[in-house]
């Protein structure tokens, strides 16, 4: 039977998270973390290797990363956890833990964000 660990690695995106060593570097460069005291990715990185499937797809922090990559830029093992975010969030639509409409709706509030921040520089700067 396949674990969970080997399930994340083994999807597109997923392949570096077995490298993670858990420094926290990831969280401590994290925005979201800044605001939000309960997204931790290194709390999230520590359930995939524990191997705690259910715990991790069934959580609402995983719907939080705004796919900044900064934990991507921090990160001394190129762990890449902003892919493993999006790998987690497929493997729970596609094992129902989540719906599809909720990943098409963070979707746009990202992209609605971004054209926003843009919108308010473009003013700020005319």
């Amino acid at each position: 039977m396949n674990s969970f660990k080997k399930q994340v690695t083994e999807t597109p995106g997923g392949g570096n998270a077995l490298g993670c060593f858990l420094c926290g570097s990831c969280t401590a460069g994290c925005p979201v973390n800044e605001i939000d005291d309960a997204y931790n990715p290194r709390r999230l990185m520590r359930m995939i290797l524990l191997d705690m499937k259910e715990e991790v797809l069934a959580s609402k922090e995983l719907w939080k990363c705004s796919q900044c990559h900064t934990c991507v830029a921090h990160c001394p093992q190129d762990v890449r956890f902003a892919d493993v975010v999006r790998v987690l969030r497929e493997l729970a639509v596609a094992a129902e833990y989540a719906p599809v409409s909720l990943a098409e709706k963070v979707t746009q509030i990202d992209k609605d964000a971004q054209k926003q921040r843009i919108d308010n520089i473009n003013k700020l700067l005319a």
